[in-house]
């Protein structure tokens, strides 16, 4: 076989019934043209071995892998959009195509798809996915992943030969197919479907499969429900310091769109910070800012009280709150932790911490338009002072707006400072992922098929993914 001796299949979803997906198939693609492939992520599950071809006969043509799920399952879920609830949802344009246990850890890993065609739920979709949206979600996974976000992984990037007309972008735009590796595709909706048709055997079938699954420390617990969020409360709290500490706006924090997991996912109107702002909002449609930076803690707030809605079924209700209650200061907490990483010092567990990280904010605020978010915690890394007053920017943290950020951190102890070492911490400017850039990666890929500048740019951030070395 072409898989290697990492590859262990282990398909758990499809025995939770047809309640919970779709049969489905891909849909037949004119062409399949491999345009990118993570050998490093494939490496985890054993199917780095497989040549091109054998790869476009997967993860193009869906050919299903050695003893695994088969054919595809359409996921069923709901899910409130910009917090209106929509009972229409469900995997509309992809499918859970594999199961495997991660080498190593064993820990069960997903392979599904974006773009792959239409199913059950694609309404009037035409269930595709333009090639520049791929483009997008390859960049950002890449992004967040150097910068210490846990996401899923883009795994595949198949173009397919056909011409896709969009009000967002100028059409015809070319088509592909992504295929992405997740720890789980059980989102906050799939629970509140569920909750929808009162059916309370089915959520406590999906929380003894996420128990089993992803949380088996959790097996004994009296109340398995309110084990399982407050299992994803503090997952998704530490996700959201995350995301705060990597200056990232996700742009549609909907019900659908949270895993149980808690692992960011699904990118599309995405946006890096250009520099302190919680107003910025990522989406153009998003016109009262509700998915803001700033406001992106009270969103997954809100969304885990929806979760909790649903598990009012099979649990009281008294413990839930209870579990609910503890995300504010789960938040703080991972928001510190988060910001803490980010400078590469370590976690002293006082006050001192968030009198740091608020030093922090306050100094990123003081910057303006000369101080972007990235190159901040990339001038200050491992409170190397020195390094960061010999910097491009050191007139600018001279002055008395950073005198209390500089005190505080100066008070810190760095970690793992000979991170420092490597060349990429000899550059000027650090690597970013800012709006424009994406555009002009996007650009020579759409008028001349030049693939250059996006490889250049997955180098660059693996280069910079190992220099920062920012663990979870």
């Amino acid at each position: 076989m072409p898989v290697s001796a990492a590859y262990r299949p282990d398909p758990q979803f499809p025995a939770l019934g047809p309640e919970f997906a779709d049969p489905v198939a891909a849909a037949d693609f004119p062409l399949t043209i491999l345009r990118y492939r993570n050998d490093r992520a494939a490496r985890t599950v054993g199917l780095d071995t497989l040549t091109d071809a054998e790869w476009i006969a997967h993860f193009g043509r869906f050919q299903p892998l050695p003893e695994n799920i088969d054919p595809p399952l359409a996921l069923r879920y709901h899910g409130h959009q910009f917090r209106v609830y929509n009972p229409e949802l469900g995997d509309g344009r992809g499918f859970l195509f594999a199961q495997m246990r991660e080498a190593g850890s064993g820990r069960l890993l997903d392979l599904g798809t974006k773009g792959s065609g239409q199913t059950p739920w694609s309404r009037q979709g035409d269930g595709r996915l333009t090639l520049k949206g791929g483009v997008r979600e390859v960049l950002a996974t890449a992004m967040l992943e150097a910068l210490g976000v846990p996401t899923s992984k883009s795994f595949s990037l198949v173009e397919t030969g056909e011409a896709l007309w969009r009000s967002d972008e100028p059409s015809p735009t070319r088509a592909a197919v992504l295929t992405r590796l997740s720890h789980s595709h059980v989102r906050f909706g799939s629970f509140q479907r569920h909750a929808y048709f009162e059916a309370a055997d089915r959520i406590g079938a999906l929380t003894d499969y996420c128990i089993a699954q992803f949380y088996p420390q959790l097996s004994d617990a009296p109340d398995r429900a309110a084990a399982l969020l407050q299992a994803a409360t503090e997952r998704m709290a530490h996700l959201a310091g995350r995301w705060m500490a990597a200056g990232f706006v996700h742009g549609v924090l909907n019900t659908d769109n949270m895993n149980i997991t808690g692992e960011s996912f699904d990118y599309g109107p995405y946006r890096f910070l250009p520099r302190n702002d919680p107003n910025f909002t990522a989406a153009y449609f998003d016109q009262t800012g509700l998915y803001s930076f700033g406001r992106q803690a009270e969103a997954v707030f809100w969304n885990l009280q929806q979760l909790g809605g649903a598990f009012t079924l099979v649990t009281e209700r008294e413990p839930l709150v209870t579990v609910l209650n503890g995300f504010p200061p789960a938040y703080r907490g991972a928001l510190t932790s988060a910001m803490l990483n980010r400078l590469g010092v370590k976690v002293r567990g006082d006050e001192r911490d968030p009198d740091l990280v608020n030093a922090a904010f306050r100094a990123l605020a003081s910057g303006g338009e000369r101080l972007r978010w990235e190159p901040f915690f990339f001038d200050w890394f491992c409170a190397n002072e020195a390094r960061a007053m010999a910097g491009p920017r050191a007139d600018l943290y001279g002055q008395e707006a950073f005198a209390d950020f500089r005190r505080l951190l100066a008070q810190a102890e760095p970690e793992r400072p000979e991170r420092l070492q490597a060349d990429y911490f000899a550059r000027p400017e650090p690597e970013e992922l800012l709006y424009d850039e994406i555009e002009a990666i996007w650009a020579p890929i759409d008028e001349r098929d030049d693939w250059s500048a996006f490889e250049a740019k997955l180098d660059a951030i693996e280069t910079a993914r190992q220099a920062w070395d920012l663990r979870d």
